[in-house]
């Protein structure tokens, strides 16, 4: 199979795991707190990765990974998913998950220019036209109702009612850029590392901050009583393992073989993913203008696949 392609396959794969994920962290979080959620599922995903490696390497840690890619899958850690999902929860907190998604759909061209600038991606006029399209159909999704699932979300608080808008609007667009710029410099310090062994050591940075976030707020008691909450552990780890286990390693496996233009656009069909879900599944009813945005993303997710 052509690596491009076989690079496609894994991004929606990605979506389809951040799907699943994305009801178990939102059903975690009402019980227990996004934030909870946000450090306890950095722990859980870390022991099955050390499991994983020990399995397959004989060895807990990735130790073979050299200086370089240490240093920029940290980096890339600290900025994906501490940076970016404290301001995105906040979004949702301040402006409620549809406005957030809004802001969020963002993600795909702004992945797109710093793809270009950092890596020197290039894309094809097709390719461009492809990405418009499937990004013009999840905002039209997006907008026509709201929509509690993020693509990367511990939980989805209310808006808060007195406003806090233009704040909310401004953490969007930040956490936008941190998940956005998590993936190109992964896919900068890691072109052709194991995605999974990559992974990890992103998990590893980004547990270390949750931890640093965690004493600063002096909130450790209320992770001990998460970890006492038996219905939101076995959530918590159904969404870390389809979440920032196999969700996030094959979300760099795309990156590395697609593009890390191609592969954001593909991820972020989450919600097109959980609508057609809840019309097949669930038997929702569903508008005009929300058949017209799942037509079209698929309508660009299919121009991406074949030109």
């Amino acid at each position: 199979m052509v690596p491009q392609t076989l690079g496609q396959l894994a991004a929606l794969g990605t979506a389809f795991c951040w799907a699943i994920t994305s009801t178990s962290f939102e059903a975690a979080g009402r019980r227990v707190g996004s934030l909870q959620v946000n450090l306890t599922r950095m722990v859980v995903a870390f022991v099955i990765f050390s499991v994983y490696s020990l399995a397959i390497t004989g060895g807990l840690l990735p130790l073979h990974a050299d200086r370089h890619v240490w240093i920029w899958l940290s980096l890339s850690g600290l900025v994906g998913f501490v940076f970016g999902d404290l301001f995105l929860f906040q979004a949702f907190v301040d402006v409620g998950a549809r406005r957030a998604m809004l802001v969020y759909s963002s993600v795909p061209p702004i992945t797109a220019l710093l793809g270009w600038l950092i890596l020197g991606e290039t894309l094809t006029g097709t390719q461009v036209s492809g990405m418009t399209i499937t990004v013009a159909g999840i905002i039209t999704v997006v907008a026509a109702r709201p929509v509690s699932p993020s693509p990367r979300p511990s939980a989805v608080p209310r808006s808060r009612p007195d406003g806090h808008y233009l704040r909310g609007i401004w953490f969007a667009v930040l956490g936008s850029l941190g998940q956005a710029l998590g993936l190109v410099l992964s896919r900068y310090g890691a072109p052709t590392f194991d995605a999974f062994a990559a992974t990890q050591i992103r998990i590893l940075s980004g547990l270390l901050g949750f931890i640093v976030v965690f004493t600063v707020t002096r909130r450790w008691q209320r992770i001990a009583v998460t970890f006492r909450d038996g219905a939101a552990m076995r959530l918590i780890t159904r969404g870390a393992f389809f979440g920032p286990f196999l969700g996030v390693s094959l979300g760099l496996f795309a990156a590395q073989r697609a593009g890390t233009g191609i592969a954001a656009t593909l991820i972020a069909t989450v919600p097109v993913i959980l609508m057609v879900t809840a019309i097949t599944v669930h038997r929702e009813r569903v508008g005009l203008q929300e058949t017209f945005g799942i037509l079209m993303a698929v309508a660009g997710v299919a121009m991406l696949f074949l030109w």
